[in-house]
């Protein structure tokens, strides 16, 4: 019993030991040698096993302090390069006269300038004068972009209120007299009145977007459920369509509900405009190699290759004479787009001549689904 007592003592003394391991880590390497010898836990001499034991331990205290000392160095040595670069920066002694002639280059540029550059022939700011012809150069496209939209906005708003001016005059001249001209009158300034606020409505809601004020509501969304409340609200409104629905749950998506039925439903009212009398309009949800996906596809009459690149531009129309007279502003796609983009998703277009379109709007996955796929692949 005697011999076992002072091996229990030393065995609790050893884990008492061991324990301390994580307060060695914290501490200065020569003051944890220190409290081991002055703690007398350990009886070295007497235990050449625990000694080697505790030395292991010691060794890889060591080692991974070493290693930590690495890491912090790795992640403090950007921040030291850009000190060494501001010193350099706030140490260097620029050229005034340099300085002015970079400062008379720029002033000289015409903002309205497509080809506005400047040079000043100095090898010392060519990098400098790169990245101001690079400024110029996004300045100039938003530039001619906005006044691109300002002018299709005005043309767009310039046609309905023509008309209900026109209309006006005719009925203050033959409107009081002419039941009929009066039935005219009014029935067009009705619809031009009403797209003319169609209109509106899209460019206040591109106009908010483009502005950061359209906040989206993420939530956990079910795609076939998205796709079915789409296909019901088409058949009721278009029942001149033969309607398809392909929507086979589960298909989980992550986004703004509201949003993307307005994006799908954006999608089938280009293809009932597209479309005649009795044509088959298909919906569907699918999962696509991992991705929600929803497709709108028809057998219309197409859009000529040349056009899909740019069916997502504001105001951009393949056919502006059966757009204006099917109620189309231009806007719808663009708008879809602007939902699509803020879903972190895009849009894949499949399109002949005569024989139909599909779009579809594939999303980002969904987070469960994301996880289920990757344990599948493992």
């Amino acid at each position: 019993m005697s011999s076992k007592k002072p091996a229990r003592s030393i065995a609790s003394r050893v884990v008492r030991a061991w324990t301390l391991r994580t307060v060695f880590a914290l501490i200065d390497m020569d003051l944890a040698l220190l409290v081991l010898a002055q703690m007398g836990e350990l009886q070295v001499r007497a235990w050449p096993g625990i000694a080697i034991l505790a030395g292991v331990e010691l060794l890889t205290l060591f080692m991974v302090r070493r290693s930590a000392r690495k890491k912090a160095g790795r992640l403090v040595e950007p921040l030291e390069r850009m000190a060494r670069t501001a010193q350099e920066i706030t140490s260097a002694e620029f050229d005034p006269e340099r300085l002015k002639q970079l400062e008379d280059a720029i002033s000289g540029v015409a903002p309205q300038n497509p080809h506005a550059h400047i040079a000043t022939g100095d090898k010392g700011l060519k990098g400098l004068e790169s990245a101001i012809n690079d400024l110029l150069t996004r300045m100039n496209e938003s530039y001619q972009e906005r006044s691109r939209f300002v002018s299709d906005a005005s043309h767009e708003l310039r046609t309905p209120i023509s008309v209900i001016q026109g209309y006006a005059d005719m009925l203050q001249r033959w409107g009081k007299k002419d039941e009929k001209v009066l039935d005219e009158g009014i029935s067009a300034i009705q619809s031009e009145a009403a797209h003319m606020k169609k209109l509106v409505e899209q460019l206040l809601f591109l106009a908010r977007g483009d502005s950061g004020r359209t906040a989206l509501n993420i939530e956990d969304v079910e795609a076939c459920a998205l796709m079915r409340e789409v296909y019901e609200e088409s058949r009721m409104i278009y029942p001149g369509r033969d309607w398809h629905l392909d929507a086979a749950p589960p298909v989980p998506a992550r986004g703004d509900a509201d949003m993307l039925k307005q994006a799908v439903r954006i999608l089938t009212d280009n293809a009932v405009k597209y479309t005649r009398e009795g044509d088959r309009i298909s919906l569907r949800a699918r999962i696509k190699d991992g991705c929600p996906c929803l497709e709108v596809q028809d057998n219309g009459i197409g859009i000529k290759p040349e056009d899909v690149p740019h069916i997502f531009e504001r105001f951009f129309r393949s056919d502006p004479a059966r757009s204006r007279a099917s109620g189309g502003t231009g806007l719808g796609l663009s708008i879809a787009k602007w939902i699509v983009d803020r879903h972190g998703g895009h849009f894949e277009v499949y399109s002949r001549e005569d024989i139909g379109t599909k779009i579809a709007i594939v999303l980002s996955p969904a987070p469960k689904a994301a996880e289920e796929e990757n344990g599948k692949e493992e």
